[in-house]
């Protein structure tokens, strides 16, 4: 057995549907992004199994001892790996949802689960599984203002959270739990023979139960202050249900194949979102496998349809639905992090273990190559989603990628966000894991294979034109710092960079132009050695802003200067 490591905490989600186990590492620096270790699911279904042939049709009844006795063996194994790792035993929790809340045998099912591990049950009250899941949500991004949704197999909670400087607001109410889980409800609709008479009087049902619920949850003013000013109300998504439409939704997206297969910052449209028909079309398509939809999943996605049509019809404000990873386990442990690692931004987190020695002078080197004013003619500005912290997290990332071959950097860096190292941190959005991805990539100069070629044009789509350009320009900038300082380490200054909007007439019109200049120092050896690299890299940014090279008819004409 390994020698006990304190910072490592064990969770046993027993859902409805499933039962997760997962281990987790909450050292520093990385807690804030819940790294997991371990992970496993067993796809025993609680719920299900109290609707077994031994009971009536229809009627509810205990959890089998056959049931039982296959969570107990998972549960015992567990308990072996948690050994291996070295969790500590006051760091293993076992939490129970709905199916196991409402099971008439519930206490002797977790009687006999202490018998066989000595571990506690702690049965989660409807409330408090709303608050948790609310905090799971409010792990899986920078900030999160909005609804929120947790769709289990049994039940649907329905409350909303505001996360900012980790304080986490929810509704003083709690959670509305509702009977209307994936599993519940394809279960309802069958007992009531599926017609369509019975979906629409379930689909009103569920919708007046919503339409009760949302001046009860006491949101605040300044949610709606905030929706009021971003034009927009989003509705937060997490749960097995939920993801399995978010998964088909990515399925059927005009960017095919989608090149993102996370689904944690997946966001949607109401539109599509509510786009039933087109949704249970890919469902009934015995040809097309869905990625990240098991068998049993995609079986509920028609009743998870009714549930989607009664909450858009009783919720008309929401206008983009976000989808997130975190769960039951995200929120406990999240809820047990300092405010002040709450606080931190999951992007510098998940990418400072990669810094280099000097990060804070090379961001604000990169940085100065943005301009702070818009262009006289078209007005061009850098895109809102080039922020301070995203540069920081690029930054970061610099020089991740040094130390392979040549000819691999550029598609590792391309690949970094979902397959490499930043594929499991799960606090990213997709328009921030596909900027990082296309930025590194060019830093390395952006030599790719023609299969990872159209990997870039599909994670450039997933951008606006203008996001996908900057990316280009800014991977050029990074290129250079990495150039100047190859160590990633600023003892003295070799280069300064400043930017400036410039009239030109090209083709007899006006257009504007972005002027780089880079200052080098003349009493480093470092800097005045690399005039003839520093020519090329004019040459190579210039290249840049030429229409060839524009993304989708977006591009600025760009200019180096060296002095």
């Amino acid at each position: 057995m390994a020698m006990d490591t304190p910072l490592l905490y064990a969770i046993i989600d027993m859902g409805s549907n499933g039962i997760r186990f997962s281990i987790t590492d909450l050292s520093q620096p990385t807690a804030r992004i819940l790294p997991t270790i371990f992970h496993d699911r067993v796809g025993i279904s609680l719920y299900e199994a109290q609707f077994s042939s031994g009971n009536s049709p229809g009627t509810r009844g205990p959890i089998p001892q056959d049931v039982m006795n296959r969570v107990g063996d998972h549960f015992v194994r567990f308990q072996v790996t948690c050994g291996d790792f070295g969790v500590p035993a006051d760091n293993i929790y076992v939490l129970a949802t709905e199916a196991t809340r409402t099971a008439p045998n519930s206490d002797e099912f977790r009687a006999y689960i202490k018998a066989r591990t000595g571990w506690e049950v702690t049965l989660l009250s409807k409330e408090e599984e709303g608050r948790i899941g609310a905090l799971g949500i409010a792990s899986s991004a920078s900030s999160v203002a909005g609804l929120a949704m947790d769709l289990g197999g049994g039940s649907t909670q329905f409350t909303w959270v505001i996360e900012e400087d980790g304080v986490i607001q929810t509704s003083p109410q709690g959670s509305f739990s509702f009977p209307y889980g994936a599993a519940a409800l394809t279960r309802r609709l069958e007992q009531e023979g599926g017609t369509k008479k019975a979906e629409r009087a379930l689909r009103e049902e569920i919708a007046q139960r919503f339409r009760d619920a949302y001046p009860q949850l006491g949101i605040p003013e300044s949610l709606f202050e905030t929706a009021r000013r971003k034009g927009r109300l989003d509705l937060y998504l997490c749960g097995g249900g939920f993801r399995g439409w978010g998964y088909v939704l990515m399925q059927q997206s005009h960017i095919d194949p989608y090149p993102i297969p996370i689904i944690n910052g997946f966001q949607a449209r109401r539109a599509d979102f509510h786009d039933t028909i087109s949704v249970l079309d890919v469902v009934t398509d015995s040809d097309v496998k869905i990625f990240g939809v098991s068998k049993r999943r995609a079986s509920q996605i028609p009743a998870v349809a009714v549930l989607i049509d009664a909450i858009m019809d009783a919720l008309p404000a929401i206008t983009h639905i976000q989808f997130c990873h975190g769960g039951v386990r995200e929120g406990f442990l999240f809820d047990r992090l300092p405010r002040e690692i709450r606080a931190q931004d999951p992007l510098g987190a998940a990418t400072l273990p990669y810094a280099p020695p000097s990060a804070d002078a090379l961001c604000k080197l990169l940085s100065s190559t943005l301009p702070t004013s818009p262009s006289p003619i078209a007005g061009h500005t850098p895109p809102e989603s080039f922020s301070p912290r995203l540069l920081a997290a690029i930054t970061n990332l610099l020089y991740a990628h040094s130390r392979g071959p040549r000819e691999t950097r550029s598609a590792a860096a391309l690949h970094c966000t979902t397959t490499g190292i930043l594929g499991s941190a799960t606090s990213l959005s997709h328009a921030e894991r596909a900027i990082i991805a296309l930025v590194l990539c060019e830093r390395w100069a952006g030599d790719l294979s023609p299969a990872d070629l159209a990997y870039q044009h599909q994670l450039q789509r997933t951008l606006t034109p203008q996001e996908a350009w900057w990316c280009r320009f800014v991977g050029q900038v990074a290129t250079l710092v990495g150039d100047v300082y190859p160590a990633g380490r600023v003892t003295r200054w070799r280069i300064q960079c400043e930017t400036l909007w410039e009239e030109v007439v090209k083709k007899k019109e006006r257009c504007d132009l972005l002027r780089v200049r880079v200052r080098c120092n003349a009493d480093d050896a470092g800097a005045t050695t690399m005039q003839e690299s520093l020519q090329e890299w004019t040459h190579t940014v210039e290249k840049s802003g030429k229409k060839k090279n524009w993304v989708r008819q977006y591009g600025i004409r760009v200019g180096g200067t060296i002095c």
